[in-house]
Order: C-alpha cells, then sequence, then structure tokens
C-alpha cells in the first residue's frame, strides 16, 4: 500500500492490522498464566489472566477464581497483559443461530450508534473510536451447547448465548465453577424472544393440530404426520423437548434422516406428503403453519404480538448469560445498550421478537375477549365479568406479561426480564402521569374464589418486584395498583398442564391516574 492510495483504503487496512494483531496479543494473554504480587513480595497469586474490569484483574487459580485490585500489584513474568492500554474483550460462545446472525447484526447496530468503525476477521470484531483508536473487542464462537457451556464454566468464555434456558444440574455447575447464581435477571439476560412453529407440507388442507399431536408425532409415538427432524436436535428443539415433553417421559424420537440445518429441513417438508416438524418462527418459508388448538375451542397463533405477550406456548427466550464478576464499563455499555429501541428494531430486522412493550387497546382483543368470556368458569358470575370490562375498557394493555415457573411462586425468565425492562421504563419518565394497573388471573382448576386469591398474590408478587427494581422507591410522578379476576379471562384451554400455565398470569395495563378504579 502506497501513500499514494486513498485515504479511506489507508485507514480501513490499518484497522485491519490493528485487528488482527490485537486479537493475536489478546487471544495469547487470556491462554496463559501469569502471577501478580505486591510491591513487598509478601503476596503472590498466580493463576490464568481472565479478565481487567478497569479496576481489578480476575485470575482462575487452583483454588478458584479470585479477584484482586490492579492498582495494589504488579504482574511478573511473561507475557504480562498491558493493562494501561488495555482494550476489553468479550469473548462470547453459544448457538450458531445467535452468533452467526443476531450478535454480528446487534454489534454494528452499536457501532453506528455509537459512531465507531467496526471490522471484523474471522469471526473477531473490532470497534474503534476515531481519534482514540479501539474501544472494545467481540469475539464470536459458534459451539454445540455442550461445548458452549463446558467453556462458559471453565471462563473460557464470558457470555453464554443459548438458545434454552439452562438445565437443573448445569446452573448448579455454574454456581459451583464461580460464576454465580446464573439464573437471576443480572446474568441471565433475554435479548429477544423467538418460537417453534409446527408446519406440514404445502397444499395440505390442515390448519390446526394440538400440542398432544405435535409431541406425540415427535416421540415417535404417533402416526398423524411423518415426523421430520433435523441431525442436531439441541437449541430450540431441547428448550420444547424439557418443556414439554420431558415432564411426561417422552423425548424426541432421533431421526433415521436427520437434515443438516433449517433450510434442508423446510425443503424436506416442502417436498413431502403428510411431515411435521417444528420450524423457527420467521423461517417457516413455503411451508404450511399451523395454529395451536386445545378441546374448548381457544387457538394460539405463531404472531409478533402472541411471542411477546407469552401467550403463544412454544415461544422461547434467546438468552445471554453472564458470569457474576464485574465486567469492564466499555463491555457493560454494550450489554446495556442491548436494551434500547435501536437494538430492539435490530432484533426485529433478523426475524425474532423484540422486548420493547407496545400497546394493545381493549377495541383490538375483540377476538381474545369473545373465546375468554366463551370459557370463562362457571363460578364467575356475570357482574365479575361486567366489572372486568369496564375496569379495563378506558385503558390499554401493554404487551408486558408476567407468568411464574410451573408449581412455583417465582417469576420466569421472560418475566423476570419484564420487570427489569419495566423498571428502567419507569426510571425514563415513560410512565410519568400514568397508573399501572397489574391485574392476575388463573386457571380454572378449583374453586373459583381461591384462584381468585391466587391470581391477586401473583399480581401482588409483580409490584413487588418491579418495586425493589426500582430500588425501593417509586416516582410520585407513577402510581401502582392490583386488581386481580382469577379464572374470568382464560386464554388457552385447562385441559393440558400448558393450558393452565398459559392462564397463570398478569397483565399490565395502564391509563390516567385520574380514573378510579369500578368498586367489585
Amino acid at each position: 500500500m502506497t501513500s499514494g492510495q486513498p485515504a479511506i483504503i489507508r485507514v480501513l487496512t490499518a484497522y485491519a492490522a490493528t485487528l488482527a494483531a490485537y486479537f493475536f496479543c489478546a487471544t495469547m494473554t487470556l491462554a496463559e498464566t501469569v502471577t501478580y504480587q505486591n510491591a513487598e513480595g509478601s503476596f503472590a497469586v498466580t493463576g490464568r489472566f481472565i479478565g481487567f474490569d478497569g479496576d481489578n484483574i480476575s485470575l482462575l487459580t487452583d483454588g478458584g477464581l479470585v479477584t484482586l485490585a490492579a492498582a495494589d500489584l504488579t504482574c511478573v513474568g511473561a507475557p504480562c497483559p498491558d493493562l494501561q492500554n488495555h482494550v476489553p474483550v468479550l469473548r462470547m460462545i453459544g448457538a450458531e443461530r445467535m452468533t452467526g446472525m443476531l450478535m454480528p447484526a446487534l454489534l454494528e447496530g452499536y457501532a453506528r450508534d455509537q459512531g465507531l468503525t467496526i471490522s471484523e476477521d474471522d469471526g473477531r470484531w473490532l470497534l474503534v473510536s476515531d481519534p482514540d483508536g479501539p474501544v472494545i473487542s467481540v469475539a464470536l464462537t459458534a459451539a454445540a451447547p455442550t461445548v458452549a457451556f463446558d467453556a462458559f464454566v471453565d471462563h473460557r468464555a464470558d457470555a453464554l448465548l443459548s438458545l434454552r434456558e439452562l438445565r437443573p444440574a448445569e446452573v448448579q455447575a455454574a454456581h459451583a465453577a464461580g460464576l454465580g447464581r446464573v439464573t437471576v435477571a443480572r446474568q441471565a439476560r433475554i435479548l429477544a424472544l423467538d418460537a417453534l412453529v409446527p408446519v406440514t407440507t404445502p397444499g395440505s388442507a390442515q390448519r390446526f393440530t394440538s400440542l398432544a399431536d405435535v409431541t406425540a408425532v415427535l416421540a415417535g409415538t404417533s402416526d398423524v404426520f411423518d415426523p421430520y427432524l433435523p441431525a442436531d436436535l439441541s437449541g430450540l428443539l431441547e428448550g420444547f423437548e424439557d418443556r414439554f415433553m420431558t415432564p411426561f417421559g417422552l423425548a424426541l424420537a432421533r431421526p433415521d434422516t436427520g437434515y443438516s440445518d433449517i433450510d434442508a429441513l423446510r425443503l424436506a417438508i416442502e417436498g413431502a406428503e403428510n411431515g411435521l416438524t417444528l420450524l423457527p418462527f420467521g423461517e417457516v418459508g413455503n411451508t404450511q403453519p399451523l395454529k395451536l388448538s386445545g378441546p374448548c375451542g381457544v387457538v394460539s397463533q405463531a404472531e409478533l404480538l402472541s411471542l411477546k405477550t407469552e401467550d403463544y406456548p412454544l415461544t422461547f427466550p434467546v438468552l445471554l448469560y453472564l458470569p457474576q464478576r464485574r465486567l469492564h464499563p466499555r463491555i457493560d455499555d454494550f450489554l446495556d445498550w442491548l436494551r434500547s429501541p435501536s437494538a430492539h428494531l435490530v432484533i426485529r430486522r433478523v426475524g425474532l421478537a423484540d422486548l420493547a412493550a407496545v400497546p394493545i387497546p381493549l377495541a383490538e382483543q375483540g377476538e381474545r375477549l369473545a373465546h375468554a368470556i366463551t370459557n370463562a368458569g362457571r363460578e364467575v358470575p356475570l357482574s365479575e365479568l361486567q366489572r372486568l370490562v369496564r375496569l379495563l375498557e378506558p385503558r390499554v394493555r401493554m404487551s408486558n406479561t408476567f407468568r411464574f415457573e410451573p408449581g412455583s411462586t417465582r417469576l420466569d425468565g421472560q418475566s423476570r426480564s419484564n420487570v427489569m425492562q419495566m423498571a428502567q421504563s419507569i426510571r425514563d419518565g415513560r410512565f410519568a402521569g400514568q397508573e399501572l394497573l397489574f391485574v392476575g388471573f388463573s386457571d380454572g382448576v378449583g374453586p373459583a374464589a381461591a384462584n381468585r386469591d391466587l391470581s391477586s398474590a401473583r399480581a401482588e408478587t409483580v409490584r413487588r418486584a418491579v418495586t425493589r427494581a426500582l430500588g425501593g422507591r417509586i416516582p410520585e410522578t407513577v402510581l401502582i395498583e392490583t386488581d386481580a379476576f382469577g379464572e374470568a379471562l382464560p386464554m388457552a384451554c385447562d385441559d393440558a398442564i400448558w393450558g393452565q400455565q398459559t392462564n397463570r398470569r398478569v397483565e399490565l395495563w395502564v391509563g390516567p391516574q385520574a380514573r378510579s378504579n369500578p368498586e367489585p
């Protein structure tokens, strides 16, 4: 390259050289064992260098992970990291759908928002500020779930990208490795929402199926359809198996012919006579999507809004798991940006559902209300349904919906994320002058009075969670109230466990503070 070449070419060449050199040095440092000691030499710690948060260094020693104040220590020997010119490194490993599609798009969006130049070399991204130089680097590695998890618990990755929630044994292993409580909202961050859609052959007369039929076909115990599955049953399919099959003693049947990827699987279904499979939301192509129906007549369809409200039962969180240890402030800035409106726009563009709350006026919920009132519990009087309509009519439902882990009073992963999103929105003043009404609902199993009490308790649980997320102080410009209607507004059939789980929920309705609640 000569000085007579265009300036932009020279700049890009310089960035490419910087990127290659930087990642070589960073990889060497993170892979090597270093020793830190105090000025007197009376204290020394040796371990694998894990990271630097701007003030503290983290080392993986024979005794586990330790964090030390860098200002009091000196690194001896080689290769010691250069903390004075340290560029934060975020090593992310996990599902290829995330490392190859979602995260690159988010990195480019972040760079655009921050006015940074971004370059990539073999999955390693460098974000550069002009004239300050490199700001942050991100390494994206695609790996199978077990390989990715092993790297995470061995501190060879700073973040785990997963299309399913960690299993109890994995949560325990992460805690034992010093990663902390990886299921808390601060460490288990939901980036987006995806879903699995049952699909069949194009041109099929079928438009509906039941979740029971889907699980039976994919377990190989039903011949209603011919099952089609990929060779790799990880990711979303593992999440489906964990939630809807394992608790009932079922498992996905290993196919004689497993398809290499989503494209191959979709093409096979498009050419089949009576095939059935599950495809990710936004990847159904020319197949025939099937709506989920239950014995009571309620139908559930995979749509952007039904994913956001979690009313569609095959909705799954797209997760980013983080360690307990502190990360560099520049990394935190990027992670915080992932909750921004700009990030939400990027997420929608790649075909996933974002977490941004959207309003749903009562007038747009006619079909939902008709089904719900038709299937309302026999012990729910007309007066209670009238109270429900009077209470909700002047308000708007927000897509934020809160549900609980099966058999537990603990909010599920998506709901914990919704709490954090809500708290941030309240801090930002987006609900100033509004009344936030958390409305609890239940399934129809058991006496109506008991169900109303349970739904009231769940609404209070959500209110307390949001208050805690706000540091115990609700802004004076916002009013938070609760109400409950028990089994009065079912969203699914109670004949199945997944339907009961869908019906146990707390909805958020927003309206002006000037309005008072109707008396029961």
